[in-house]
């Protein structure tokens, strides 16, 4: 079975590296190994569980100057991520919930990268 590393960046400096199998989700590996992450509505329709593709296994940096590493590289999605925009998606934002990586990569999570978003559109 194929599996990815997804590294977990916290605002405050910590950093949880997940093995994630292939067809799991990101918030499912980090329920798995006790990882508390913030999810509502496990079906992509919210952005409580949005996460930011830092950068992936290859090395690509997340200078803020630098192109960020394409989204559609890094994960595949089980349903279409509704509450996010196309902008959103283009700027790096991933719903963990519904997302299933296809690279090594590392994501920031926290309530910083929520407050980026803004609300659900649902709301």
């Amino acid at each position: 079975m194929t599996s990815h590393e997804v590294t977990l960046e916290w605002t405050d400096g910590r950093t949880r590296t997940l093995d994630v199998a292939e067809r799991q989700s990101v918030l499912e590996a980090a329920q798995r190994v006790g990882a508390r992450l913030p999810y509502d509505c496990r079906s992509g329709t919210c952005i409580t569980c949005v996460g930011r593709l830092l950068g992936l296994e290859d090395g690509e940096s997340d200078d803020e100057d630098a192109s960020r590493p394409d989204v559609g590289d890094a994960f595949a999605y089980r349903r279409q991520p509704r509450a996010l925009t196309d902008d959103e998606r283009d700027d790096g934002y991933v719903l963990l919930c519904i997302a299933s990586p296809q690279a090594d990569c590392r994501i920031e999570v926290g309530p910083r990268v929520r407050a980026e978003v803004g609300d659900s559109p649902w709301a």
